[in-house]
């Protein structure tokens, strides 16, 4: 039987170091939900995967505006400690925005037999979209779990979250929230 996985991309520590910072504050408000899922997720069985920001010091990605950080083999790449990863968690790094892009995410979730990857983290606009985004095209069902992610602004995320949650891709593409989504997955529904 086919199983879901959550992916919870770039909650690490460089990404939130700043605690002032808005994107910090944002994903502040986001780590009781994304600890509630995850605690579902694992104790369904479910694989939990972090696809973590992991960047050489002169990556292409710094030629922008982009400071200098997640530096592979620093502290920094490291999950936050609110989240995990705990025992059978997968740790992912990545050098861009999406999860799949020049990773083994694909192989891997097919060998956990996974038809439907349920993305979450930072940020909403970028790594978050261009993840799920990825697991459709790589023919998973891809869900935005809008309360279990976050932009920089309240609005940035809202209007990313609004322009997906109805629209023509949709079951295969969808945009919900983790209590509904975990919903789906209770016995006798």
């Amino acid at each position: 039987m086919a199983t879901p996985a959550v992916v919870v991309v770039d909650m690490i520590k460089d990404n939130l170091k700043e605690p002032q910072a808005p994107l910090t504050l944002q994903a502040g408000r986001i780590i009781p939900n994304l600890r509630r899922l995850l605690a579902a997720a694992r104790g369904l069985g479910w694989p939990v995967v972090f696809a973590c920001d992991s960047f050489l010091k002169d990556d292409f990605i710094f030629r922008s505006r982009l400071a200098v950080h997640a530096l592979r083999g620093t502290p920094g790449v490291a999950v936050v400690e609110e989240l995990g990863p705990e025992p059978g968690d997968l740790v992912l790094e990545k050098r861009r925005f999406s999860a799949f892009f020049k990773t083994d995410l694909d192989q891997t979730l097919r060998t956990l037999n996974v038809d439907q990857v349920a993305v979450a983290g930072l940020s909403t606009a970028w790594c978050v979209l261009m993840t799920a985004a990825d697991a459709l095209s790589h023919d998973f069902r891809s869900v935005i779990l809008e309360d279990c992610c976050c932009a920089h602004k309240a609005e940035v995320h809202r209007a990313v979250v609004d322009l997906y949650r109805d629209h023509v891709l949709n079951p295969l593409f969808e945009v919900t929230n983790s209590q509904i989504f975990l919903e789906r997955f209770q016995p006798g529904t």
